[in-house]
């Protein structure tokens, strides 16, 4: 139903635009928005981990930008600018072919092909074309937006699958190693660690996966008067406000959630960190009621950010490899405490959410400004209510501090993430936007 809604409002602005220019009607950003949307009911479908999300993101953003920057005079293709970006063969026989559409549609076919349920998408697809037919759009001009579609995302796919991400598959199993203070899964559902070799693959901007390498993390201990100990009576004697608890769930974004309803474990519907971010680029953008290539590049800068610093992180995470605080505090404070929210299974240092959060609020920053009021809507639909910030670095600093609030972090894991997200958000915007 929200997905024919959708389309019904698409329906009638684009008209709108038609009556008043006597042409073909130009596509919304909100259709960038839909494509992201289904893209991530299908993670949710396929529960993708976080690392993984921001990946094909990226990659679906990028096809649509590439289509677009040749169209846009402020734009310019990645070749030269990312690692290992190539030139990008255009199609130059298709006269009828719309940017725009095309740019859309290389981005569905860049996910049907990357995402494991991706044939999902088709429905959404057939969907917008019958809309865009609805609008005047020609079936040529149809015909010639997928064929221009299909060769740009093809060159795309070729760049991904150039990445290395497919080797993982031949690293050997990975095992935690033992240790007090090392990391091992947690209860309930003592899942595998995620993603132990994300950062073997090609960044987009970065030199190298360790290039914004963090302190060393506080060092594990028992001893009382220590500062790991500290960080866990902190994580411990915590007494949560019913704020607090509405913050922790708010950013919880965990896809690999479990509920025990005493019988069975059942899992529940949660989007990843990275589709929350994307979702708020979406919203900031309709706020800001940018045109479709300034839209186009903002989604594609921040899922950029996004994988870089998944990769950055995780490369810091299965080097410190340190406890959860529900693993350290159960088993050397208090045996009876849990977390608020459920740990998901990953070495502890840095925090994930915090990083990216971060690097996301530095680009968007950079692209709106630091003064940005905005509500935050993208969890109504998994039932949370929405929340307004008055900056993008608000909200990201709220996000590091759920982890806290969610007994899933120790805090110098919070504060050093939050720096390294920093530092990968400025050289995102260094990069792209060739100041570097």
């Amino acid at each position: 139903m929200k997905t024919l809604f959708g389309f019904a409002l698409l329906i009638l602005g684009l008209s709108a635009c038609q009556r008043e220019s006597g042409t073909l009607p130009p596509l919304g950003i909100g259709v960038i928005d839909q494509v992201t949307d289904r893209m991530t009911d299908v993670m949710v479908h396929d529960v993708t981990n976080p690392p993984l999300a921001a990946r094909f993101f990226a990659y679906a953003c990028l096809a649509g930008y590439e289509v677009v920057a040749r169209h846009d005079s402020a734009g310019r293709s990645m070749s030269g600018i990312l690692n290992g970006f190539p030139v990008i063969d255009r199609p130059t026989n298709l006269p009828k072919a719309n940017n725009q559409l095309s740019a859309v549609l290389a981005m569905l076919a860049t996910a049907k092909k990357m995402q494991p349920s991706g044939t999902l998408l088709q429905a959404y697809e057939d969907k917008l074309l019958d809309s865009c037919r609805t609008l005047g759009y020609s079936n040529e001009t149809i015909d010639q937006s997928r064929q221009y579609a299909l060769a740009v995302s093809k060159q795309i796919l070729t760049y991904a699958k150039a990445d290395r991400y497919n080797r993982i598959s031949n690293f050997p199993r990975y095992t935690p190693t033992a240790g007090k203070g090392n990391w091992y899964p947690t209860p309930p559902g003592f899942f595998a660690p995620v993603e132990p070799y994300f950062n073997t693959i090609r960044p987009f901007t970065l030199d190298t996966a360790n290039q914004f390498r963090p302190v060393p993390p506080v060092p594990f201990s028992t001893a009382k008067n220590s500062p790991f100990f500290a960080l866990m009576k902190q994580n411990h004697d915590e007494q949560l406000s019913e704020g607090e608890k509405q913050i922790a769930a708010f950013w919880d974004c965990n896809p690999f959630a479990l509920e025990d309803n005493g019988h069975l474990l059942v899992g529940m519907k949660k989007i990843s960190p990275g589709a929350h971010w994307m979702g708020i680029t979406g919203i900031a953008c309709r706020t800001a009621k940018v045109d479709f290539a300034r839209a186009m590049r903002v989604h594609t800068a921040i899922a950029i950010a996004l994988t870089d610093g998944f990769i950055c992180c995780w490369d810091e995470k299965f080097r410190s490899n340190r406890i959860r605080p529900e693993t350290a505090i159960r088993a050397h404070l208090d045996p009876n405490w849990k977390p608020f929210l459920q740990t998901p299974p990953f070495p502890e240092y840095l925090s994930g959410h915090s990083t990216i959060s971060s690097a996301s609020a530095v680009v968007l920053t950079h692209y709106f400004g630091d003064k940005f009021d905005y509500t935050d809507t993208v969890e109504n639909r998994f039932g949370l209510q929405s929340r307004s910030y008055h900056s993008f670095n608000e909200a990201a600093q709220e996000a590091g501090q759920s982890r806290f609030y969610g007994g899933i972090h120790f805090m110098d894991a919070i504060t050093n993430g939050q720096i390294q997200g920093q530092k990968v958000g400025e050289w995102v915007i260094k990069t792209m936007e060739g100041e570097r």
